[in-house]
């Protein structure tokens, strides 16, 4: 693999020189990630832009969808699977509603509860979204080995497992 120099590069050779009293080595990670995760950002709206959606719906339909049949969630298991305020995903059912991608009914088990059940309209959206979304996601990592890919992957998990504990 040849040796890459990126802009996180430069920033760490500026700031070893401006402040050589600092370990800056942490920026070497976490400035890459903060940096690739705004790149992702915007690959990833382009592809939920092409079915009319917004990463926050389709994030709420994703959840929905990977439910399995018959693609139904309460609100509150939505809250924790998006990790947004109660307020919040009552909005967001709400316009997702509205556009005919989702429709609340009542819980059967639970008189006072209600279900968000995916229709068939936010079924066949989310998943073509998906199948988009996998395309650009594929592209951003085509030059990793599948090796590295899993290595990558894992190092991630490391870092992320303690903030969804």
């Amino acid at each position: 693999m040849t040796l890459r120099t990126d802009e996180v590069d430069r920033i760490l050779e500026a700031w070893r020189r401006e402040r050589p009293d600092l370990d800056v080595e942490p920026l070497a990670v976490l400035s890459r990630i903060t940096r690739l995760a705004r790149h992702l950002a915007t690959a990833r709206s382009g592809a939920f832009a092409n079915h009319d959606l917004e990463q926050w719906e389709f994030d709420v339909l994703s959840a929905l969808r990977r439910a399995g049949a018959p693609y139904e969630l309460s609100p509150g298991v939505l809250v924790t699977q998006t990790m947004v305020t109660s307020g919040t995903m009552t909005n967001r059912i709400d316009r997702l509603e509205a556009r005919g991608l989702v429709r609340r009914g009542p819980a059967p088990a639970d008189r006072r509860g209600v279900l968000v059940r995916l229709t068939d309209a936010g079924r066949a959206r989310v998943d073509a979204a998906l199948a988009d979304l996998l395309d650009v996601e594929r592209t951003l990592l085509a030059d990793l080995e599948p090796a590295d890919r899993a290595r990558l992957a894992e190092l991630l998990r490391v870092l992320v497992a303690p903030f969804d504990a």
